[in-house]
């Protein structure tokens, strides 16, 4: 009989996230709360492209997963406005800022331990 290795990686952990948006021109959009995790690995493995062509195809289909659906209507007509311009380095601000929210990146130091160890 041969030993079997097995590990059960369940459901998600069930935890609520709390509502994530953020401000532009004066507009709140409206993100999911959680990303699915496979989103997140197709935009690194999509990333190192020199490609402007694929480069704009990842952030769309980046905003398309991240944003609510509203928001995403939302956001489409104010990236094509020709009186509120977005920069591609705001996008690309916005673009980090959500990563690092979604991959529950720490925006800060661990606190010191009370004991000092």
């Amino acid at each position: 009989m041969t030993d079997k290795r097995f590990k059960d990686f369940g459901a998600s952990s069930g935890e609520e996230k709390p509502p994530l948006s953020f401000k532009l021109h004066g507009e709140e959009f409206e993100c999911v709360p959680v990303l699915q995790g496979k989103v997140l690995l197709d935009l690194v493995a999509r990333a190192g492209t020199n490609d402007a062509s694929a480069s704009g195809e990842i952030m769309n289909d980046f905003f398309t997963n991240a944003l609510q659906d509203e928001s995403l209507e939302r956001f489409n007509s104010l990236l094509k406005s020709k009186d509120k311009i977005v920069h591609i380095e705001t996008i690309s601000e916005i673009v980090s800022w959500l990563i690092g929210e979604y991959s529950d990146r720490p925006n800060q130091q661990p606190e010191d331990s009370s004991t000092g160890q």
